[in-house]
């Protein structure tokens, strides 16, 4: 008798946690909104085939970190102007799809934890790139209302100049009403971008000052369950990356979850604790600082620590891109990110890429000291197509796992 007893408490607990579990898949699949993001041909890319890639590297590469430094010191003559000097969208290739207005007007944005706006063309934007993208019309939408204020938004590799105003702003099955938003009248260097615009996913004093960046708003409107979300990039595949809002479906990542608590409410910056490679530091030696970051693709670090690197790697300057032998990748260290006590690698496959022309090129980039004195690294979509990443505001954490 005990025996049975024990199987039917054991079947009855395992019919029950069954049921749980399906109870929770299904308020799971209620709550959490899923957004497709596509994986486009990028900016890089298309400018290569058309053979316009060395020009414009040429034209805008080292650049914008002066300017950056000079604008700062003048920071009174720019009140209206957000910088966002390593925000480099050459070579971002997820979109998603929103819509804007009423009746809905569709637009491929990047979901960007790096910034904190949302801004798409306009039709009084008469700029080269505005004219190869979709464009807003306020005039046919009934629910747009004019704010008026300027916007001036200088970026790595492109800058939008606009106004802003409000709109019903659609994510999926979430409608956001009265949305502040920007509209761009000016747009320089973006006309091969595979996006329209930009949504920001930033804590708020990244935002344009007065506004409320979007998933504020979806918070504290209760549009959302919980005040997380989270990105699964594929690698491979066109399709199949996500952005989830308000939960997380942890089938996209294998073993647990490994929180990183934000050092700084800000961007979704975290305290990594050493970079090594074949067991030598090359970085961060007594600890340094890291943004986790979907609105840049490489892996961004002081000039001087890349540079090195690129040295031991024997990475070669080609065309003002950085190339190794392809035949050489699979011989190639492994980098560790060491972060809140566990490590990170990234293997060779995922920081060398290899070009529609056939090129490996490294996906490690420098500049990040022009951000800060004490050292920093961002760690783009190179690492992020690695680790599924959650962003929880309600906690100010980082959720990292290896991405199935």
């Amino acid at each position: 008798m005990l025996r049975t007893h024990s199987f039917l408490s054991t079947w009855t607990q395992e019919r029950s946690m069954k049921w749980l579990g399906i109870l929770g898949l299904v308020a799971l699949s209620e709550c959490l909104v899923i957004i497709p993001l596509t994986k486009m041909k990028t900016m890089r890319e298309t400018l290569r085939e058309k053979n316009l890639l060395t020009n414009f590297l040429l034209k805008n590469n080292g650049n914008w970190s002066q300017n950056v430094g000079n604008r700062s010191q003048n920071v009174a003559y720019y009140p209206k102007m957000t910088l966002h000097p390593l925000r480099n969208y050459l070579d971002l290739a997820y979109v998603g799809n929103i819509t804007i207005g009423t009746p809905p007007q569709q637009f491929r944005v990047v979901f960007d934890t790096g910034s904190a706006d949302l801004w798409v063309p306009s039709i009084y934007c008469y700029s080269r790139p505005c004219r190869t993208h979709n464009v807003f019309n306020p005039h046919v939408s009934t629910t747009f209302r004019l704010w008026g204020r300027s916007i001036d938004l200088t970026y790595g590799s492109g800058r939008t100049i606009g106004f802003l105003g409000y709109d019903t702003v659609r994510i999926g099955k979430l409608i956001d009403m009265g949305q502040p938003f920007g509209l761009s009248k000016l747009q320089f260097g973006m006309e091969d971008a595979p996006f329209d615009g930009i949504l920001g996913l930033g804590y708020p004093s990244l935002a344009t000052q007065g506004t409320t960046p979007v998933f504020d708003t979806l918070r504290k409107r209760s549009l959302i369950p919980q005040s997380v979300f989270a990105f699964y990039l594929s690698s491979q595949k066109e399709n199949g990356s996500i952005v989830m809002l308000g939960g997380v479906d942890h089938s996209y990542h294998k073993g647990k979850l490994q929180w990183i608590p934000v050092s700084r409410p800000h961007y979704w910056q975290i305290t990594m604790n050493r970079i090594t490679i074949n067991g030598v530091a090359f970085g961060c030696c007594r600890g340094c600082q890291a943004i986790v970051d979907t609105g840049t693709s490489f892996l961004f670090g002081p000039s001087r620590v890349i540079t090195a690197i690129r040295r031991l790697i024997g990475a070669r300057l080609v065309d003002n891109e950085y190339a190794v032998s392809c035949s050489y990748v699979a011989r190639l260290p492994t980098i560790i990110f060491s972060i809140n006590g566990n490590d990170y690698p990234v293997p060779p496959q995922a920081y060398i890429r290899k070009s529609l022309r056939g090129k490996c090129l490294s996906t490690l980039a420098a500049g990040t000291e022009s951000m800060s004195r004490s050292e920093t690294w961002i760690l783009g979509d190179v690492f992020l197509r690695l680790y599924f990443s959650v962003y929880d505001r309600g906690n100010n954490r980082v959720g990292l796992a290896p991405a199935v």
